[in-house]
């Protein structure tokens, strides 16, 4: 079943790899007049690893939030499956509650440990089950964050920036961990980030984002597992930042402003 951020509820998407898991019309969000998100398409298909691109401001975590519910101050339409989650860059742990019951939070009923549990070690995290979110490494709690938002079984998966605090060799693993979830869940993933490298290495199709619209889309049809070496990543990634409006050749620096 799929929600209207309006508060309709409609007809189920299609299910399957060829379904629709977000479909999103004419989408603008406003604040004092300014429309930082301004008639914009989108749709995601169901199963599909989307990257989004853009530099700061042109409205990438305002449409996340929006498909993620928590803003709903917006005109146009928006169709996303009921069962969602999201992962920001900061994990967002309540430090008095121990890890398991964090991943937990926001679950209705009452939900045993044994979920959360199954949830971390999906994750790679089991042993640090009972543990106080202070005593985690910066990767360790983003796994967590990731436990949080798999448990809710989603249909579709938003991750707002979810690396960009993680040193290189945390956020390569990071990266890495994130690929195999997504192919073995098969949810319909949006990730919103600075980093070319990292959309190509990850997603399906990478879009660039620009004054509040979709202003680029490509297929990232690269073979997997992928690396910055593969037949084809140069020329994505120059077409990309030439898109974002970094200067440099294929070599240079890959984050958008």
């Amino acid at each position: 079943m799929a929600t209207d951020l309006h508060g309709a509820v409609s007809s189920p998407a299609p299910a399957g790899p060829a379904g629709t898991a977000v479909r999103v019309e004419g989408l603008t969000r406003s604040f004092g007049g300014r429309a930082v998100v301004d008639g914009l398409d989108l749709t995601l298909r169901a199963g599909e690893f989307t990257a989004l691109l853009g530099r700061s401001g042109c409205g990438k975590s305002t449409l996340l939030r929006v498909l993620a519910g928590l803003d709903r101050e917006i005109e146009g339409t928006v169709l996303v499956p009921k069962r969602r989650a999201v992962a920001f860059q900061g994990p967002r742990l309540m430090p008095w509650k121990k890890v398991w019951r964090n991943v937990l939070l926001g679950l209705p009923g009452k939900p045993e440990r044994a979920v959360a549990e199954r949830a971390l070690a999906e994750v790679g995290l089991a042993e640090r089950s009972g543990a106080w979110p202070k005593t985690l490494s910066g990767g360790e709690a983003q796994r967590a964050s990731l436990a949080r938002a798999l448990v809710r079984e989603p249909d579709l998966l938003l991750l707002d920036e979810p690396f960009g605090a993680l040193d290189a060799l945390t956020r390569i693993r990071a990266q890495r961990l994130v690929a195999e979830l997504w192919q073995r869940r098969e949810c319909a993933v949006l990730l919103v980030t600075h980093d070319v490298d990292e959309a190509l290495l990850l997603a399906d199709r990478a879009l660039v984002m620009r004054d509040g619209a979709i202003a680029y889309e490509t297929p990232v049809a690269l073979d997997r597992p992928r690396s910055a070496s593969s037949p084809g990543f140069a020329a994505l990634r120059s077409r990309l930042l030439a898109e974002l409006g970094v200067e440099g050749d294929a070599t240079g620096d890959t984050e958008a402003a």
